[in-house]
């Protein structure tokens, strides 16, 4: 019987660990926050951007590419940063260091959200826009078929979005420390006006340094 007691605590012990080290809390809010945001922004930009002129709607989908562009470049950079610089900041009292430890020491949600929330996001919305834009352009411009200017269009999308964030992961990998701190100051800008603190309840473990 005690053996049987200690197989359970051990595996009792290694399901914590697991639930502690994949960090599954964060799994399930985050998956349940995309489902949610993705349906309520699906139905606002349908019904913003349907409705929208073709050069207005063109703008939007430029700006939401780059949206999802930047965004991917902030999740690569916190993967790729070194604390040990903005420990040394900190020390100096930096304005915005302290913030860029937090974003560090939590690099996987960061991470996380940056790439696959607001990248999917930003795919949705950019899609809208781009079937609004085909969809006018057909009847202003072109006589084509709308199947195929959707597809045209689609494709469009696709290379923009895809060019822009090999682009931009190039960039973030030489430049991560910078990109860090600059979006570490823009969150403490608003955290310090709005009180919009991010991490309130940041983890106690501290990311390995290297």
């Amino acid at each position: 019987m005690p053996r049987n007691n200690e197989k359970n605590d051990r595996y009792n012990h290694d399901n914590k660990d697991i639930w502690k080290r994949y960090n599954l809390k964060w799994v399930v809010i985050i998956s349940i926050w995309t489902f949610v945001l993705t349906i309520l922004i699906s139905i606002i930009a349908e019904m913003v951007l349907i409705n929208v002129q073709v050069i207005l709607a063109f703008i939007i989908f430029i700006i939401i590419i780059l949206i999802g562009v930047i965004s991917d470049m902030v999740g690569i950079a916190v993967t790729v940063a070194s604390v040990k610089p903005f420990h040394a900041m900190a020390a100096d009292k930096v304005e915005g260091a302290g913030y860029a430890i937090k974003l560090l020491k939590n690099a996987g949600p960061v991470s996380n959200f940056c790439n696959d929330v607001i990248g999917d996001i930003c795919g949705i919305v950019s899609g809208v826009a781009g079937v609004n834009i085909a969809l006018q352009l057909k009847d202003l411009l072109f006589p084509m078929n709308r199947a195929l200017l959707i597809v045209v269009m689609s494709g469009f999308i696709a290379s923009l979005t895809v060019g822009g964030k090999a682009i931009g992961k190039n960039v973030a990998i030489l430049h991560s420390h910078e990109i860090v701190f600059n979006t570490a100051r823009t969150l403490n800008f608003f955290n310090e006006k709005l009180g919009l603190d991010l991490f309130s309840k940041t983890n106690n473990k501290t990311r390995k340094e290297r």
